[in-house]
């Protein structure tokens, strides 16, 4: 008789060196469960409205800039973290149409305690870190820094989980947009202004359109497992209309910047992203979905950061 498959869990201590394999075997199934392709969602629109408050106030105060990103990190991460647990509690990446690349949880790299204990370390960091923003700020942004570990815990936890909705996009336009450079330029202003409220609203459009990508990729598992996002509510030729949408408005939206007091042209150099912007809708129409759309992910991610530096460089630079 032939010998069983090796267990998942076992694969990673299959080297000579068992100490060396645990740790660069966990680390690498750490990294998985964060999600690091899509962690420059939460970097970008912390960069645009500080940058933005730099411009109002003619100073720059780079610890809170600093403490400011590395709390979004930490909560992009736990939430990514709280995903990976709870969609597998519920069984949502069990299924074997799954398109969407592997999840620590489902395949068995750790345990839903384990990833479930992450996350909440990186909630707790971000907290702590929160502290220090709050005595900067005041309650405004600790009001803010609530409601987005909140939110984070929400997005796939409780009795209606945002991402089992129809919400998820503007969950993910609110805080990795609107709610992050407004209140990344209070940080730094004490202040909010329209221009960062008009800054937040077009950055968060390219941040929604990743989990667009993701929502279209899975289309067919979700509704099988009985996750009604936007994706499964609208049909695959809608979304494709939605994806459109999200990542060509943000540049019909860019000249507004500067009659409500963005001084310069700065305003114009992310316009030099739209070919690119164009090339990933294509892509998004022409593909079907499968694997194609894990990489289509990542550049999306990568577009949103690209366009958030060009609009912190245009600034920067014409002010």
């Amino acid at each position: 008789m032939g010998q069983p498959a090796p267990d998942k869990r076992d694969q990673a201590f299959s080297l000579r060196d068992p100490c060396q394999t645990l740790s660069v075997g966990m680390l690498k199934y750490w990294l998985v469960a964060i999600r690091p392709k899509t962690l420059s969602i939460a970097v970008a629109p912390v960069l645009v409205g500080s940058i933005l408050g730099w411009a109002h106030s003619g100073t720059l105060a780079w610890p809170v800039l600093g403490a400011a990103l590395l709390a979004a990190l930490l909560i992009q991460a736990g939430t990514n973290l709280h995903n990976d647990a709870a969609d597998f509690e519920r069984g949502a990446d069990h299924s074997a149409t799954r398109l969407g690349p592997p999840r620590a949880t489902a395949e068995g790299w750790l345990s839903a305690a384990q990833v479930r204990r992450g996350a909440t370390v990186n909630f707790t960091m971000a907290a702590l870190l929160g502290c220090y923003l709050t005595w900067e700020g005041g309650w405004p942004v600790l009001a803010v820094g609530l409601a987005s570990i909140a939110a984070g815990l929400a997005y796939t936890g409780g009795p209606r989980p945002v991402a089992y909705s129809a919400f998820g996009e503007f969950f993910v336009w609110l805080f990795f947009g609107l709610v992050a450079v407004a209140g990344s330029y209070y940080l730094q202003t004490g202040v909010l202004s329209w221009p960062a409220l008009v800054a937040g609203t077009l950055l968060g459009m390219p941040a929604a359109a990743v989990l667009v990508v993701n929502n279209y990729r899975d289309l067919d598992n979700d509704k099988q497992v009985g996750k009604n996002t936007l994706a499964v509510r609208l049909g695959r030729r809608a979304t494709q209309t939605e994806y459109a949408l999200l990542m060509l408005t943000p540049f019909a939206l860019l000249p507004f910047l500067h009659p409500l007091g963005l001084g310069g042209f700065g305003w114009l150099l992310p316009g030099v992203t739209l070919p690119w912007a164009f090339g990933l809708v294509r892509c998004f129409r022409q593909e079907p979905p499968g694997p194609v759309f894990n990489q289509l992910l990542a550049a999306t991610a990568r577009f949103q950061l690209g366009f958030g530096l060009l609009l912190c460089l245009g600034v920067w630079g014409y002010r």
